[in-house]
């Protein structure tokens, strides 16, 4: 008999048909790598919010998860995994080694997870990286780590990076993150302040370009750990 990892796995939120609608509505907002919207339907949002709140899991908005910490929206998900896939030329890339800033409640992690080898996430919150490990755990998410650390500062260690997907927003881009990107690879993040644009650094060996896109709004990147 096969083993039930979690209570709430067998819950509606779980049908082809909820799936489906958040990936038509995905594909009507402009997402179009396959693999990212196969990996945004094979995971389940809905256990990586609150019970509360998990009748809204598949609405196309950002959710608390405690701490002062949301759950992105689907919709921004799916984007910054498109663009840490895709370089200026258009064309996907397959992804070794990703590097996230923002642990979280886990859902973005799982979601680069589907896409890449593995997967170093820093959240600066000590409780809520224990928390998510749990989940990602019981959820046999196996290529995650979730690391306790300031995300400031990256994961030299494991570096270089394919892709660094930042889930918080910052006035400028981090050096020393553009430094643990590999030949190739990008950083996707948030930039700016009260306004933010959607950010792309794409490096080419010691050049970097960039590319600002639509629009978003993120909670702030803070220094240092909690």
């Amino acid at each position: 008999m096969a083993e039930t990892l979690n209570p709430r796995a067998g819950i509606g939120m779980t049908s082809a048909r909820t799936r489906g609608r958040m990936i038509e509505r995905l594909r009507e907002q402009g997402i179009k790598d396959e693999m990212v919207l196969a990996a945004m339907g094979s995971v389940p949002r809905h256990l990586y919010v609150d019970q509360a709140l998990e009748s809204r899991a598949y609405e196309d908005t950002a959710l608390p998860i405690g701490f002062g910490q949301t759950i992105s929206n689907p919709y921004i998900v799916a984007r910054m995994a498109e663009l840490a896939r895709h370089g200026e030329n258009g064309h996907g890339h397959e992804l070794g080694r990703v590097l996230e800033i923002g642990l979280g409640c886990g859902y973005q992690a799982a979601v680069l997870g589907k896409l890449a080898r593995e997967v170093v996430s820093m959240e600066r919150i000590a409780a809520l990286v224990g928390k998510t490990r749990v989940r990602l755990r019981e959820l046999r998410v196996n290529n995650v780590k979730p690391k306790h650390g300031d995300g400031m500062t990256g994961a030299r260690d494991f570096a270089p990076f394919d892709a660094i997907v930042i889930a918080a927003a910052f006035a400028e881009v981090p050096h020393v993150l553009l430094e643990q990107l590999a030949d190739g690879g990008r950083l996707v993040m948030p930039l700016g302040n009260a306004t933010q644009t959607l950010c792309v650094m794409e490096r080419q060996g010691e050049s970097f370009t960039e590319r600002m896109l639509e629009g978003v709004k993120f909670v702030p990147l803070l220094p240092g750990v909690a």
